[in-house]
C-alpha cells in the first residue's frame, strides 16, 4: 500500500482490512480508548467491518492513516485527519499502542498530518479535540502548534478545543 507521509521514524499509509488484528487490539485496550468516547470492538469481525466501511479516503481524499514503525514495520497505531462536514471542520486525531506513548510519536505524526493538510490539501484550519482529563493528548495538540479555543461537551465530559490556522491562507 502506498505511503502517504513519511516522518523521521514512521510511515503513514491508508488503513486496510489487513490491519484488522492490530486495529482490534488497539481498541481493545481500555487505557487507549479511555478518553476517546469510543467503545472497544467486541470482535475482530467488528474491526474488519469498520475498516471495510471506512470511507473518508473516498469521500475526502484523506483520513486516519496507519502509523508504521520504519525500523520494524510494525503497526503502531493511527494518526490523521478527519472531515466532519456537519461541523464544517477537519480535525487531527491519533491513537497509539501504550508501548509507544511518551516517545514523541503522536507529536511527530500529528505535525506531519497538519503540514500535509496545509501544504497538500490547502486547508485553512485544522482543529484538535480532547477530553480535559486527557493530559497526554492536550500536550500533543499544544506541541503541534495548536492554540486553545474553548471548552465543549465531549460525550458528557469536559472537552477542550484547539486549532491551528494555515499560515499561507
Amino acid at each position: 500500500m502506498k505511503t502517504i507521509l513519511e516522518t523521521e521514524r514512521c510511515y503513514l499509509r491508508e488503513l486496510s482490512v489487513d490491519d484488522a488484528p492490530s486495529f482490534f487490539a488497539l481498541n481493545a485496550d481500555a487505557d487507549v480508548v479511555k478518553y476517546t468516547g469510543d467503545k472497544a470492538f467486541e470482535s475482530i469481525h467488528e474491526a474488519i467491518s469498520f475498516l471495510q466501511n471506512y470511507n473518508q479516503y473516498e469521500l475526502y481524499g484523506f483520513g486516519r492513516w496507519a502509523v508504521i514503525d520504519k525500523k520494524t514495520m510494525d503497526f503502531m497505531g493511527w494518526c490523521g485527519l478527519k472531515c466532519t462536514p456537519e461541523l464544517n471542520e477537519v480535525d487531527v486525531g491519533f491513537r497509539f499502542f501504550k508501548k509507544y506513548w511518551d516517545q514523541g510519536y503522536a507529536t511527530e505524526t500529528a505535525k506531519a498530518c497538519i503540514a500535509y493538510g496545509f501544504n497538500v490539501l490547502h486547508l485553512k484550519k485544522i482543529v484538535g479535540r480532547s477530553m480535559e482529563a486527557n493530559v497526554g493528548s492536550i500536550k500533543v495538540l499544544k506541541k503541534s502548534g495548536m492554540t486553545f479555543i474553548g471548552k465543549f461537551d465531549f460525550n458528557l465530559h469536559d472537552g477542550f478545543l484547539y486549532e491551528i490556522e494555515n499560515p499561507k491562507s
